[in-house]
């Protein structure tokens, strides 16, 4: 027997690969960019920055660097920030970036150029 027309898919098939499509575009583009708060005078070449305690960027916005503060656990002073999805090696951070916004433009499927965060 010849079928006439194209196949029909049940209806449930369609809405599993819809919900499907929906959830992976809605996660990778809005969801918090991996982040760790880092001393921006620890850099070592081979490395890249320090990873501190989050108490040290408290306070700061991203970019502008935060204020010189003491870690609580090495009694130190750190110049704390965010560093957002870097390369973590313990307790080193490298070929991350500063920036919220260009961390979030890293973004996989579905994430345009304007920034999702």
């Amino acid at each position: 027997m010849e079928r006439k027309g194209p196949r029909r898919l049940r209806s449930s098939t369609v809405i599993l690969g819809g919900m499907g499509a929906l959830a992976a575009a809605l996660t990778s583009c809005g969801a918090e960019p991996d982040k760790r708060c880092v001393d921006r005078d620890s850099y070592d070449l081979a490395r890249g920055y320090r990873i501190v305690d989050s108490g040290a960027c408290n306070g700061s916005s991203g970019s502008t660097g935060g204020k010189k503060s003491r870690s609580r656990g090495t009694g130190q002073r750190v110049d704390g920030d965010w560093y957002y999805d870097a390369d973590v090696d313990g307790r080193w951070a490298d070929y991350g970036t500063f920036s919220k916004s260009q961390a979030a433009d890293r973004g996989g499927f579905g994430c345009s150029g304007s920034g999702g965060g």
